[in-house]
């Protein structure tokens, strides 16, 4: 009695629709004709756009509103009551809605004067094991509320986590920048999102026992089993080495930023520049420092402290730029042989030298923050540039990094800014993305 009360908690057919008209509604909206086919060119546009700012507002947007879920499930309720007709139909409707689709966003980022690819693309361009999960899942969801009496709110958020319209997007600008990794990853994502949406409605529909429509004998019905195990393996094994690769990279970036913490940063070494290029091979680490400087000896001992940490088959690169003065100066002044008189009169030299490669500007990094929240670092400082023998000029260096490259509308008003800022010297601005 209590293990059937139990039961009773997870039994769906309570609240459970008539399934004749589950089976209607799901047929009428497989179509991709007139107000469809608008509401879902639409949605390319507006994912796109969104893709492009790097807005998850604007693309969470157009997942609601794109009708893409409708032949996926049409899909899956054909092979779950093995409705052939129905899933011609279908997958006839999800080739046309792929197409148009492919053929929007690739119109729109051929016309976008701005190709940058930014992270939003970029996530959808490298599906793994995580994905498979997420729209099998949501689409699990997404059925049992299209076969309830009352839909009650979960397609909505059915319709963003699986994610249908991005990955289309992405693909379409890979194609319309001629990157075909990025078409190729993103079409992957679609796939996957899509068979496993029809895949998690056919195991919905079998459960819930649908009438079948045609008699399949038992050698045809083993045989569309087979089939669609295969396709299983197919597409997770691939997903599942993407997932593999995503670990060890992130398991890399996690022994990076140990290697950096302890052997630089908890010794007051400050570090202005960071890069990891995973990718390569070996694999690369380049870091620069604020004023610290590095003897040969130093550099290899680093790089063989790299093994301790578990890194390997990775190049450590330090940036140093030997004509930087004021670390020079700075050296100078901590040398220990000098005696006392000598020391306290070359500090003085010293310090009337550094003083002339000192900016001083108030609140400098208030402003830049406030006017250009998308420069995540920089450094500023002086250089002497060389004009012929006699005459030097000091122009002001800016090496910023961004977490969103500046519009080159940003990248003129920060270049104006500056000149403000500096109104008597030279300004080199440097983007170091």
């Amino acid at each position: 009695m209590a293990k059937s009360k139990f039961l009773r908690f997870f039994n769906l057919h309570s609240g459970e629709d008539k399934k004749e008209n589950v089976l209607e509604n799901v047929v009428n909206n497989i179509s991709f004709r007139g107000a469809n086919l608008w509401i879902l060119a639409c949605a390319i546009v507006i994912a796109s756009v969104g893709l492009n700012v790097n807005s998850t507002a604007v693309i969470i947007g157009a997942m609601l509103i794109s009708p893409l879920m409708s032949p996926i499930v049409g899909a899956g309720f054909a092979l779950g009551v093995y409705d052939f007709p129905l899933l011609k139909k279908s997958l006839k409707n999800l080739l046309i809605a792929t197409f148009v689709s492919l053929l929007v966003s690739f119109l729109y980022f051929t016309l976008s004067p701005f190709k940058d690819a930014q992270s939003e693309l970029l996530a959808r361009t490298s599906p793994n094991i995580y994905d498979v999960l997420i729209a099998f899942f949501g689409g699990l969801v997404g059925v049992i509320a299209i076969t309830r009496v009352e839909k009650g709110n979960p397609i909505p958020g059915v319709a963003i986590a699986t994610a249908l319209m991005p990955p289309l997007c992405t693909a379409g600008y890979g194609l319309a920048i001629g990157n075909f990794s990025y078409f190729a990853g993103a079409l992957y994502l679609y796939t996957i999102n899509c068979f496993f949406i029809c895949l998690s409605t056919f195991i919905i529909v079998k459960y819930l026992n649908y009438p079948k429509v045609n008699f399949v004998d038992s050698n045809r019905e083993k045989k569309i089993t087979r089939v669609i195990t295969l396709i299983i393996l197919v597409l997770i094994v691939p997903s599942v080495y993407f997932a593999y690769t995503l670990l060890q990279q992130k398991q890399f970036a996690q022994k990076v930023s140990n290697f950096i913490q302890n052997s630089f940063t908890d010794k007051g070494y400050t570090v202005v520049f960071e890069r990891t290029n995973y990718n390569t091979n070996p694999k690369k680490l380049e870091l620069a420092f604020l004023i610290k400087k590095f003897s040969k000896e130093e550099v290899e001992g680093l790089k063989e402290q790299l093994k301790d940490y578990g890194i390997t088959n990775t190049e450590l690169i330090i940036r140093q730029d030997n004509n930087d003065l004021k670390a020079d100066i700075l050296n100078e002044i901590n040398k220990k042989e000098q005696n006392l008189s000598d020391k306290d009169l070359r500090i003085k030299q010293l310090n009337a030298e550094l003083n002339k490669y000192q900016i001083n500007t108030p609140n400098l990094q208030q402003n830049i923050q406030v006017l250009f929240p998308q420069i995540t670092s920089y450094s500023i400082g002086i250089q002497n540039k060389i004009i012929s023998q006699d005459s030097v000029n000091n122009t002001i260096s800016l090496i910023y990094q961004t977490d969103k490259k500046l519009s080159p509308e940003e990248s003129l008003k920060l270049e104006n800014w500056m000149k403000i800022q500096f109104p008597e010297r030279e300004v080199t601005i440097i983007e170091n993305n």
